[in-house]
This record gives C-alpha cells, structure tokens and sequence, in this order.
C-alpha cells in the first residue's frame, strides 16, 4: 500500500474484510481435520490491522459525515484489535477437537464481530449505528454456542441471543422515536433536536440508553452475563467481557455526549442512577460464587457500573477515564481470564495452594485480582481514581462515596481467591503446564497492569485528546 492509502479512514475496515476473505478461502482448501493454523493467519492479520492504525490519521469524514475517523474512534478501534489479538492468541492452544474441525468458523466470526466494531467506533448516523451493533452482535450469539454438543453452551447461547434480540428491538424503537423528532439521522442534528425538549425525544433516548444497558451488561439488564461466560470457551469470554462492552460505551459516547452542550445534564440522574444500582447489584452478587468465571461476570457488572460513574459526571474528564478504565480493565480482567484458562478449571477452589504448584501463575493471578480491587499502584486503582474524582469535581460526592464502599467489598472477593492460592494447601502437587502462547498473552496483559500503574500519564493524556471533539 502507499502512504495516503494506509492512512485512509477505511483501511482498518477494508484490511479487514481481505483477512476474512483470506481466512474462509484458507480453511476451505485446507486438508485434514485440524484448521487451527486458520489462527495464526488471523493473528498475523490483526497484528498488521493494528499497525496500519498507528498510521491513521484523525479528522476526516466520508458519505456526508455519516462515517468519521476522529480520534475517539482511532482510540476505540486499537482497543477492539488488541483485544481481539489477545483473545486470538489464547485460543490457538485449544485442544478440543471440535475447535480444531470448525476453527475456521471460529475465527470469522470473531473478525465479523470485530468489522461491527470497527464499523460502530465511525459511526456518526443512527441508521450506519445500528447496523454496525447487530453486525457485532450476531456472530457473538454464535460464538457463545460454539460448543454445541454441551447443554449448558446452548442454554447459555440462547438466553444470550433472545435477550440480546430484546435489546436490538428496545434500541431500534428508541432510535426511531428520535428520528421522528429530529428528522434526520444524523447523530448530530439529533443533538440539536433534544434541545427542543420534545417528550419523544426523552423517552427515544431513555429507550436507547436501556437498549444499550443490555449490550453492556449493565444492572438489571445483566442476566444473560453469568451463564454465558460460565458456558464459553475461556478465550472468547475473555475478549467478550471487554470489546463489545467497549463498543457499547463508544455509542453512548456518540448518543449522549457529542454536540450536546449544556444538554448533557439531562443525563446525569439517569446515569448515576444505573451506576448505583449496576455497582452494588454487580459487587453483592458476585460474593458467594465459587466458579472463577462466574465470579469475573458479576464483578464485571460492577466495573460497568464504575465506568458509568465517568459517564454521569458528563465531562471531558469523566469521558476520558471511562477510557482510561476500560484499557485497565482489558489487561486486568483478560489477564484473570487467560490465568484460569491456564488452570484448567472454572472451580474457585482448584486455585487451592497455587502458589506452591505454579509460582508465577499465581502472582500474575493476584496482580490482576488487585487491579480489579483497586489497589495502589497497578492500573486499576488509576483507572476508580480518575473516575471517582471526575464524579466529585461535578459535586456527585454521594456517588463516590457509594463506589468506595463497594470497592472495599469487591476486595473480599477478590482476595478469597488469593487466600486460595497463597494459604490454603493445595489439593495435587504437579506444576501446571502452560502453552507458550497463552504465556506471552499473560505476561502481556502483566506488563499493560503494571506499566499502566506505574506510569499512567500517557495513555490519560491519549484518552483526553480523543474526548476532546466530544464536548
């Protein structure tokens, strides 16, 4: 490619599309039964998708402004590719041998899901939006049910697709509520209209923002979380606790915030409302779980809700540590995940005397579990920091106080499972193995947390210049 080519404000999505294109043609003419080098092409892929992004260039529009290539969406699109790179990477030492026949399926429909993302982060058009979020949620209904053959995967997928379908339905009628009001679709023409104060314009939005609560599993809209991490593949879990929360919180962003002005109050019961709730709901709920993965659903649920504690302070600050966070939780919550995929069970009590089986699986392990916590200094105490203050420079003092609260009661749980690991005796002695892949993606998600906690002002300056056209 040449340089203006690279730098243009499709070629992340259209790269995208030749490596699918290169993936299904691959795994077609492939011999055998086992298509897991499928894999290495789709890593190879992302890893030069999430190079050419670093040589894109912010501020151009394409189709009238329906599709934007600003920096929120530069920041949301590296986030969705490293994410997906580190899930692709932990799945390639699977196993099983259903994965190794249908690999390919696999690994399209995580790069589908990854095209709706790309495609949501440009989104400035209600139409385009809503369009790019089923492109990303469908092969995720998919995705959950990959393994079939087991009850529980099913159960998990199909309570995750028709809960998921209410969503689409309660999302689209908002949508269509405020295109009548605004007559237009055009994200910002409907941030003029709210200013009207029309009752279907607040009650689109209102829908829409529960639309999307479901999407990001937000309290009570969560109820599709716990059964579906518990029942996918580890890897996929990992990447589907955070990319497509992520895309959530960018149409938020792009609803609720951009060109909004002062209108941006509206918002703020509301959001800190479902904070609330979404926090103590999240963190209360998650105390008496003894499955690791079911564990980090409902912890995960809390997180959303801190993160909504950014979204309800309505400011550039706010809006920029909701980013900030949601890199955080990439590292801390995959790394956790990546860990017990590395176990080899979901059972919290397997983590017994880890410490002594596999030293540095353990302390990697409680790494994450301290950023999640909260802790000085790894990345996840910046990351409630910033939100928290961003919260109170806006007088939402109550707020605050309700998310340092159950900060504390998220640390019980998460140091239960640490007790596990370094007091209690183990229950076998043998070192577990872990594949050298899986072992780089753990060591990579250790270096984000830490970096992240000792040195944090870079990626909080890059979070506020991509906020910044938002207010």
């Amino acid at each position: 490619m040449t340089g203006p080519e690279v730098g243009s404000p499709l070629v992340l999505e259209v790269g995208l599309a030749l490596l699918m294109l290169a993936v299904f043609l691959v795994g077609l003419f492939m011999s055998g039964d086992d298509r897991r080098r499928v894999g290495v092409l789709t890593a190879i892929g992302l890893v030069v998708l999430f190079g050419f992004s670093w040589r894109s260039e912010a501020g151009a529009e394409l189709f009238h402004g329906t599709f934007v290539q600003d920096e929120l969406a530069l920041f949301a699109k590296r986030l969705f590719l490293l994410a997906t790179l580190i899930g692709v990477l932990a799945s390639l030492p699977l196993r099983a041998a259903a994965f190794a026949r249908r690999a390919t399926e696999y690994y399209l429909a995580i790069l589908a899901s990854l095209l709706g993302m790309l495609v949501l982060a440009s989104a400035r058009d209600l139409v385009l939006l809503f369009v790019a979020f089923e492109l990303m949620s469908i092969p995720l209904y998919y995705l959950a049910g990959f393994l079939k053959r087991e009850p529980e995967a099913v159960e998990a997928a199909l309570k995750f697709f028709l809960i998921g379908t209410v969503s689409s339905a309660v999302l689209a009628y908002g949508l269509s509520f405020m295109y009548g009001v605004a007559g237009t679709t055009d994200v910002r023409g409907v941030a003029r209209a709210l200013g009207t104060g029309h009752p279907m314009m607040l009650l689109g939005m209102l829908l829409a923002l529960g639309g999307l609560g479901f999407k990001i599993a937000a309290f009570p809209f969560h109820m599709w979380v716990p059964d579906t991490y518990e029942a996918a593949s580890t890897p996929f879990v990992a990447w589907l606790s955070v990319a497509p929360k992520a895309a959530g919180f960018v149409v938020i962003f792009r609803l609720y915030l951009e060109g909004m002005g002062d209108r941006v109050v509206y918002w703020v019961p509301a959001a800190a409302a479902l904070a609330t709730v979404t926090i103590i709901g999240g963190n209360l709920m998650a105390i008496p779980q003894q499955n690791i993965k079911r564990l980090l659903a409902y912890s995960g649920v809390a997180h959303i809700g801190y993160m909504l504690v950014g979204f309800a302070a309505v400011s550039a600050n706010g809006t920029a540590m909701m980013l900030f966070y949601l890199v955080a939780y990439l590292f801390g919550n995959m790394g956790a995940f990546l860990v017990a995929q590395a176990e080899g069970s979901d059972a919290i009590a397997a983590f017994r005397g880890l410490a002594q089986r596999s030293p540095i699986l353990a302390l990697c392990m409680l790494l994450f579990l301290l950023s999640l916590g909260g802790i000085p200094f790894v990345a996840g105490f910046w990351a409630k920091l910033f939100v928290f203050w961003a919260a109170a420079e806006q007088g939402l003092y109550w707020l605050v106080l309700v998310g340092a609260v159950l900060t504390v009661v998220a640390l019980f749980y998460y140091l239960l499972v640490a007790k596990r690991m370094y007091i209690d005796a183990p229950e076998r002695r043998e070192p577990i193995p872990v594949a050298p892949l899986l072992q780089f993606c753990i060591f990579l998600c250790v270096m984000g947390v830490v970096v992240m906690g000792i040195y944090p002002k870079p990626l909080v300056v890059a979070a506020l210049r991509a906020v910044g056209p938002l207010f």
